[in-house]
């Protein structure tokens, strides 16, 4: 299996390797055309960019969290779209995805591409600014459209629904992760969601643990001893809110070598469920 990070030095070997993908997953969930503008200012050399709304979520409805899974046609129509293909004889393109937020977006696409059967992805470590600091250039060129053929394969067993939640959240070999910052977690403070607080039972490992300050991966050392605590359970659900940043938590544990599934509806899909503030 490849591994799941590679360097700036990495890509940059393999800037033009027509069978490798580079995705730029930058993005801002309070500015939402912020990351296509940063896109056309500037991207790593034959990138493309992939937005988190249009292209790793579906549209917003009553249930189902503010980032709901994508349609399986259109996500693959996309995909093909920069290039991808999922089968022999050009394929399985390898994607590189990257950002400039600790892998908070590329890590959704990461995550998307091994649920819908696609393990040929990588994120690129220290994101856009990581390579910058390497001295490489950026371009504002756009890529050309590409034809591709990516067929989804989608691996059910790696998300589940709120009611799947509800139904193994008490269990003692479940372990329920919450991946917002502690101060949302406790309930002090909510900007997006109309509900403050957590699941009841869910412990907290805030996402931008898995990086530090400068957007660099912690060692796979430091990944499995982050996750020491949880090593008795035989399933970890990880959340937050709304199925996007969890995705980090879920890279952690696949550094970790720990298995770990996604309540892709997360709190914002909690949330809708709830006639009033639920207990903590």
């Amino acid at each position: 299996m490849f591994s799941s990070i590679v360097s700036a030095d990495w890509l940059q070997d393999h800037l033009h390797d027509p069978q490798v993908a580079i995705a730029d997953c930058r993005f801002n969930l309070m500015q939402p055309q912020l990351g296509a503008q940063q896109y056309q200012e500037g991207h790593i050399p034959g990138a493309y960019y992939i937005d988190l709304n249009q292209d790793l979520s579906s549209p917003v409805g009553i249930h189902g969290g503010r980032h709901p899974l994508p349609d399986p046609d259109v996500f693959a129509n996309k995909l093909e779209t920069i290039g991808i293909h999922s089968e022999p004889p050009a394929g399985p393109t390898l994607i590189v995805a990257y950002d400039d937020s600790r892998l908070a977006f590329a890590a959704r696409l990461w995550w998307l591409l091994r649920y819908f059967g696609h393990d040929r992805v990588v994120v690129l470590d220290g994101g856009l600014s990581g390579w910058k600091d390497s001295g490489y250039e950026v371009s504002s060129d756009f890529p050309p459209t590409k034809i591709g053929n990516f067929i989804p394969a989608i691996q059910s067993n790696l998300v589940l629904t709120i009611g799947q939640v509800e139904a193994r959240k008490k269990l003692p070999t479940v372990a329920l992760v919450d991946s917002r910052e502690a101060d949302r977690y406790r309930g002090e403070r909510e900007p997006i969601d109309p509900i403050a607080g957590h699941i009841p039972g869910a412990v907290n490992y805030p996402w931008q643990e898995v990086t530090n300050a400068d957007g660099y991966l912690r060692s796979p050392r430091e990944q499995h001893q982050r996750w020491q605590s949880l090593s008795d359970a035989d399933e970890i659900i990880v959340y937050c809110g709304s199925g996007v940043t969890a995705c980090v938590n879920l890279l952690s544990l696949n550094l970790a070598n720990i298995p770990g599934k996604l309540y892709a509806g997360s709190w914002s899909d909690w949330c809708s469920h709830q006639p009033s503030s639920p207990s903590n």
